[in-house]
């Protein structure tokens, strides 16, 4: 089994960043390390790992909604929260993401492993209150995670 994973990232039809999603399995958690560009100059964007790992729909709306196999209310880390629930990612001054965090609880196989299931990019910063969304905003990334 695999102990790392990632996805590559595009921008929707209208629009967006690209860049990549490292995975790595740690203990009980995930160190996840995102490297993306192509965002407004100190932005703030949600950033989830939703149901279907389908990219394939000009807004990314085959995704589907958040990953969530328990059930729980969408919220931050540090609370009950889907399992696709991840920190908002900062843009620096030239548009840039490079952010690193790690995911509490998070597996990469199984069936409620992230594996073949799609990271998404919102257009907007992640409230950690407005249900089920985070009020993110639209899609602006997204890619498919794959076992590496």
């Amino acid at each position: 089994m695999s102990g790392m994973a990632m996805a590559s990232l595009s921008p929707a039809a209208a629009g967006g960043a690209t860049g990549l999603v490292m995975f790595h399995a740690k203990g009980e958690d995930l160190m996840v390390h995102v490297k993306a560009s192509g965002f407004a100059p100190g932005s703030m964007h949600g950033f989830h790992v939703h149901d279907k790992g389908n990219c394939a729909s000009p807004d990314f709306s085959s995704a589907g909604g958040h990953f969530n196999p328990g059930a729980h209310p969408h919220g931050p880390q540090d609370a009950a929260r889907h399992a696709g629930d991840m920190p908002n990612l900062q843009a620096d001054a030239q548009g840039k993401v490079d952010q690193k965090f790690v995911l509490k609880g998070a597996k990469l196989q199984g069936e409620t492993g992230l594996v073949g299931r799609a990271v998404i990019v919102h257009a907007d910063a992640d409230d950690f209150k407005t249900q089920p969304t985070g009020n993110s905003g639209a899609r602006m990334a997204c890619g498919v995670i794959a076992a590496h």
